[in-house]
């Protein structure tokens, strides 16, 4: 019995469609994992920002793209465009404000900022 055989016996479709399906859905997967793990990780609000953030895009996409593999008709693909555009758009604006409500509010930790712009300038003598 060949690999071929032993995969056709599973009932799996050993075609470039199963395959890119295959490696996008795992990528999604490896995003989503590295997300929570950098949530669980990450010692504050604007790195775990970061960590959630990055990868939910990344995973999305990886999933809008097997959508549109899978099913390739016009409309699909005009609505995987829209959602990855709309996701892009909108995920970085709601970390910034739950960032900037962080800052705000003293919920993070000065001591991991490098630069740190949003402090008033110390008055000249």
């Amino acid at each position: 019995m060949t690999p071929a055989d032993a995969v056709a016996n599973l009932g799996f479709a050993l075609d470039a469609r199963g395959v890119i399906t295959a490696v996008l859905v795992l990528l999604a997967a490896l995003m989503c994992f590295a997300a929570g793990v950098g949530l669980i990780r990450f010692p504050d609000v604007l790195s775990r920002l970061h960590a959630a953030t990055k990868p939910q895009i990344l995973g999305i996409i990886a999933i809008v793209a097997d959508v549109a593999v899978t099913n390739p008709s016009v409309g699909t693909v005009t609505l995987a465009l829209a959602i990855v555009f709309f996701q892009s758009l909108t995920a970085p604006v709601s970390a910034h404000m739950i960032g900037r409500a962080a800052y705000r509010t003293g919920h993070f930790r000065r001591d991991l900022l490098v630069v740190d712009e949003l402090t008033p300038p110390a008055p000249r003598e």
